[in-house]
């Protein structure tokens, strides 16, 4: 279904890909570097070659730590940069889908109830319209401290509670969304489920050592993040929250082809796609209906409310309040995205209402209220019906053919400090994506850099930068130590005008090295 839903990309995956979006470049080159780091210097994980001289660079963007780990043995043999963000892309649908299916196959006792959860789970109106965002496919661990959450409340082990902790922090390396969120989530799940496991004073402990042992785990990738919040300011201001924050139409919008060509296109401009499918949420309904004695619908139900009301962001009353008082949450620009958690919650649900028409569900979680459907024809006629909804195949990929050859020989010299013209800051400042995924091919010092954050000092250089060849902005090189510069000649004229680029070669400090497809190479003497 990874393979089906992302169609074509499994088909060539080493030249199509979605860099057609800067997102998508920055998210390859993290994970190009997170991986070529962390067995050679991993004290230096955090400072990345971008933003030269800007130390703690990774922590402007999300570190994506266990996708990149996960891709190591691709690097090692050989893989390109754009292959390996393709095989994690179709892994996190997999082992995601996976994940929930291993979850509500036990939970509810069928697996056919499990596929069911599994691909609304892992193929939904959010995940398929958000193929640039590696780290928005990776939650599987997500159904792994669901089940072993309800363990540990039911069995008050503290190998549940070491399990719980574990698959916390391993979703949290993920994404630092995901990080808020999944806490989130098991706040609530403690929350909800209180007076059972209150009265056990060992509970109390439980839960105590499930914190103190994802503080420990996750404050070594936590504290650059600090560190560059105190320098630069990582917080959101409200206004830039609301903008981003969701609204009832968004729980409307659906990038699948059925309900967009439809309806929802009229919709989707602007919008973060949040539609559970029709199919999911009646099948839903029939869980919390027939379940709702049931613990983890309980638990379900309430990180599933808890994702929907904070979608709404600064419309929420109180929000404002949990935005600048509870850690992490102010670094969040787009609180739409909360509206993952009512999606994962409309899987789980799903899971449990599915059950109900499967005539072979056993299992201690099984029973429902209502009488169970003769054969298996209702619940494979609802795999049919959520797979249809969110069916958007085949999406858009852009071909991706190799990086300029000039990179080569950059990545042949010793000592590289390399800047590349033109360069984008303020609002342009995604133009850089290329520059930032060329530099996969050589991982030295970069002045030019993309990411959520552009630091005042970045934007003050920029500002200087711009006028190259200007004595000024020469001198402001040799300044930053750069030992290289490219000029990437079309989009430099455009920018700047012929005069600007035949005023490049009077530069006496520039030896030109080399030309490639339109990209000089120069060395600053």
């Amino acid at each position: 279904m990874a393979v089906a839903h992302s169609w074509p990309l499994a088909s060539d995956p080493a030249h199509l890909s979605r860099l057609d979006n800067d997102d998508a470049a920055l998210n390859t080159w993290v994970i190009t570097w997170v991986a070529h780091i962390v067995p050679r210097q991993p004290l230096q994980l955090f400072n990345a070659p971008t933003f030269h001289p800007e130390r703690n660079t990774l922590a402007y963007s999300e570190h994506m730590f266990v996708p990149a780990m996960m891709g190591m043995p691709l690097f090692w043999a050989g893989l390109s940069s754009v292959l390996v963000h393709n095989v994690l892309l179709l892994a996190g649908f997999a082992l995601s889908g996976w994940a929930m299916f291993l979850l509500m196959a036990r939970w509810s006792g069928s697996a056919w109830a499990g596929v069911v959860a599994g691909l609304i789970y892992a193929f939904n109106a959010h995940t398929l319209t958000r193929f640039p965002h590696l780290q928005a496919h990776h939650v599987e661990f997500f159904p792994l401290m669901l089940y072993s959450a309800d363990r540990l409340i039911a069995e008050r082990t503290r190998t549940m509670a070491l399990v719980t902790a574990i698959a916390l922090v391993l979703q949290a390396l993920c994404s630092n969304y995901l990080l808020v969120f999944t806490g989130a989530a098991l706040l609530a799940i403690v929350l909800v489920t209180a007076s059972e496991w209150w009265p056990h004073r060992a509970m109390r402990y439980h839960w105590l050592q499930i914190i103190a042992l994802a503080a420990i785990a996750l404050g070594p990738f936590l504290w650059p993040y600090y560190q560059v919040n105190r320098e630069y300011g990582l917080e959101r201001s409200i206004e830039e929250v609301a903008n981003y924050s969701a609204g009832w139409r968004d729980y409307l919008v659906t990038g699948g082809r059925l309900h967009y060509d439809w309806w929802s296109h009229r919709l989707f401009e602007g919008r973060t796609a949040l539609f559970p499918g029709i199919a999911a949420v009646i099948l839903a309904i029939v869980g919390v209906v027939t379940r709702i004695r049931d613990r983890r619908v309980r638990m379900a139900i309430a990180f599933g409310l808890v994702g929907f009301a904070l979608s709404f962001g600064p419309q929420l009353p109180g929000y404002s309040l949990i935005h600048e008082y509870v850690p992490l949450v102010g670094g969040l620009r787009n609180a739409a995205r909360w509206g993952w958690l009512p999606l994962a919650s409309i899987a789980v649900l799903a899971g449990f209402g599915a059950s109900c028409l499967e005539p072979s569900a056993k299992g201690s979680g099984a029973s429902c209220l209502v009488p169970r459907a003769s054969g298996s024809v209702p619940v494979l006629i609802a795999i049919v019906l959520v797979t249809v909804e969110a069916w958007r195949a085949p999406v858009g990929f852009t071909r991706f053919e190799a990086l300029p050859r000039i990179y080569e020989r950059i990545a042949a010299e010793e000592n590289v400090v390399l800047v590349e013209f033109p360069l984008y800051s303020g609002e342009r400042i995604s133009e850089n994506g290329p520059y930032v995924l060329a530099n996969t091919r050589y991982l030295r010092p970069l002045v030019n850099g993309y990411s959520g954050l552009q630091p005042r000092s970045f934007e003050r250089r920029a500002a200087v930068l711009t006028r190259f060849p200007d004595p000024t902005a020469v001198a402001e090189l040799r300044s930053l130590g750069v030992t290289h510069v490219t000029v990437h000649l079309d989009a430099f004229r455009d920018r700047h005008g012929e005069p600007a680029v035949q005023a490049i070669d009077r530069v006496r400090e520039l030896q030109l090295l080399g030309e490639t497809g339109g990209i000089r190479l120069y060395r600053l003497k």
